[in-house]
Parts: structure tokens; sequence; C-alpha cells
């Protein structure tokens, strides 16, 4: 499937630690498959921070959702069961001394832009938490 189409996958995964790297692995995956191997490695980083967030915080299931859209932004997305919007990423310099609190921080670092949005669906409601990274 050439670069200059659409596309989306979506992931859902059990509130497991575990999610983690299977959703790196499947991310490494998918980006290799399209031909986009040049934005594995901040994606892998990105998605993992995103779906770290997701079964640490939260107490249900989660998803990671990844999107191309041409001509060249890849938006890399995890839903979780909690509606209460992620705590603001801690400035790295004022952060430097936590051994946690910095996976947004990093998304912020690395994304070209990054946001969140509260979802509500069939009486479910959660949050989506998106970055995206151009892929010039």
């Amino acid at each position: 499937m050439p670069e200059n189409e659409p596309w989306d996958y979506s992931l859902y995964i059990p509130n497991d630690l575990r999610a983690v790297a299977i959703s790196r692995r499947t991310l490494r995956l998918i980006l290799t498959m399209h031909g986009l191997i040049r934005l594995v490695d901040v994606a892998e980083l990105m998605a993992a921070e995103l779906v770290s967030n997701a079964v640490r915080h939260t107490k249900g299931p989660a998803a990671l959702r990844v999107c191309w859209s041409p001509p060249g932004t890849l938006r890399i997305g995890a839903w979780d069961a909690d509606p209460e919007p992620p705590e603001l990423p801690v400035p790295f310099e004022r952060g430097e001394e936590l051994e946690s609190g910095r996976g947004l921080a990093l998304v912020r670092a690395c994304a070209d832009v990054w946001g969140w949005q509260p979802l509500a669906r069939e009486g479910n409601r959660g949050k989506y938490v998106w970055c995206e990274l151009a892929a010039d």
C-alpha cells in the first residue's frame, strides 16, 4: 500500500502492563509493513508512553490507534475508560529527579502536536490522548 493512501489500525488491550510491549511491537510491524521504518523509533517511544499511562492510571481496558493521513502525518493515540484529563506534562528541567510522570513530557518533546479529548459512546465514557508526527 503506497504512502499516499490513508490507513487506520486499532489494537484493543486489557489492563495489563505487558500490553505496552505488545503495543510497541505491533506498531513497529505496522510501520515497517507500510514502509515507514524511519518513524519507528520515535513512534514506539510515544506509543509506549501513551499506552503505559492508559494501563497504569486506569482500571479498565484500553486501545492503541495508529492512523496515517497523506501526505505524511502519523497519528498515534491511546484510549482508556477514565474520563479524567491527563495530568499536564512537567517540564524536563523540573522533573529531572522524578522516577515517573515524565511520559507526556516525552510525548510533547517528540511530537509535532499532541492533545486529548473526552469520549462518550453508548453510555461509556473515557478519553483519547493522541500525538502526531510529520514524516518529512
